[in-house]
């Protein structure tokens, strides 16, 4: 057992980790001084309770000396419980320029740690805010560089699929390695992000996202806990991009079948894997589909293991590179079958020689 002299130089050590920020109006105060109030269009829902912020930032790790980037910093609550726990640089990327005072004065307090940038984060360069010298190699450990964030809902699920994307490519933040992600989500977003096969929340995010990352549901916020309270409680989810994806091929092969094969989640799969190809070659294709793959067509698509769905795409891919023009047809794309047929007939086309065309103007949506 440790004297309780060695319990307080460790204490005291722990504590000099730590960046001390001099004595600031909190976030709620100047919220109230500058009589700010949500904006619904930009899904705002501020976090200002200290407790649950730093167990945030806590969350992401050990992140002393390294670069952090917060999405939608706003009041900057979550900022300065970053800045708590002493990183090299912190970013913060806002679109509101309301929260401009209130991010800057946390920026004269931070000892040139804090840079703001005002701007989508849909648009931002990633590429340019890190350190160069943190970069690592993808099969190396994790860099010491994290994004961190309190996501609006309405752009929670678009944005994490364009990441998973730059992931895939290793493009954007992703070039300087497998950098860590840590985020919120609406609880049901974050339980199905995290969902394993048969379970009720198992769906197309499940997929995109275990198939490149990670991931963990780490603690759930209460709604209350926020200003104003959303309807719904918040989950907190932690992304680390792995080193080799399960499903390996191109990233819009995948997230196409893995789209499509998730599409009737209660209906066989049978059903779902007919939406990948144009009505009148539906039932023959889906078929050989899953023969190929060897799934059980009976199988519902929330049943499907990461496993099943790489079988899946590649044996679409097979398909598609046996007859390539299939890989154009997009179901409820902006054309019809018949106008995709018109587009692309010709006798290279050879699975529709022999095929009746009577049925080529059915309606998709007759499924």
């Amino acid at each position: 057992m440790s004297s309780p002299t060695l319990r307080t130089v460790r204490k005291v050590v722990q504590d000099s980790s730590h960046l001390r920020l001099p004595p600031l109006p909190s976030p709620r105060d100047l919220i109230k001084l500058y009589k700010l109030q949500a904006k619904k269009q930009l899904s705002q829902n501020f976090l200002l309770e200290g407790r649950l912020t730093d167990k945030i930032a806590k969350a992401a790790g050990n992140f002393k000396n390294g670069d952090v980037c917060e999405v939608g910093p706003g009041p900057g609550s979550i900022t300065r419980s970053i800045l708590r726990r002493d990183p090299g640089r912190l970013l913060v990327v806002e679109k509101d320029p309301r929260f401009l005072p209130f991010l800057q004065m946390v920026q004269e307090a931070s000892q040139g740690k804090l840079n703001i940038v005002l701007g989508d984060i849909l648009s931002v360069d990633m590429c340019k805010m890190f350190r160069d010298d943190l970069r690592m190699q993808w099969d190396e450990r994790c860099p010491n560089i994290h994004i961190i964030g309190n996501l609006p809902f309405s752009v929670s699920t678009p944005l994490i699929i364009q990441w998973l994307k730059d992931i895939s490519l290793r493009k954007n933040a992703w070039s300087f390695g497998r950098v860590r992600m840590t985020l919120t989500f609406q609880k049901e977003v974050a339980e199905r992000i995290v969902a394993e096969a048969n379970g009720n929340q198992r769906c197309r995010l499940s997929v995109m996202c275990q198939n490149w990352c990670d991931v963990r549901h780490v603690f759930t916020i209460p709604g209350s806990a926020f200003v104003p309270p959303p309807d719904v409680d918040v989950g907190v989810v932690t992304f680390r991009p792995k080193i080799e994806p399960i499903i390996k091929e191109d990233f819009h092969l995948v997230e196409k079948v893995v789209r499509q094969m998730t599409i009737f989640r209660q209906k066989k799969c049978i059903r779902s894997a007919e939406t990948l190809f144009p009505t009148h070659l539906r039932e023959e294709m889906a078929t050989k589909l899953l023969h190929l793959a060897e799934v059980n067509q009976n199988a519902k698509p929330f049943q499907l293991t990461l496993d099943e769905f790489k079988r899946i795409v590649s044996a679409y891919n097979v398909i598609c590179q046996e007859n390539p023009k299939l890989s154009r047809y997009q179901f409820y794309g902006k054309k019809s079958d018949e106008e995709f047929w018109q587009a692309n007939e010709t006798d290279e086309f050879s699975v529709t020689n022999n095929m009746e065309r009577s049925a080529v103007a059915d309606e998709v949506r007759t499924l």
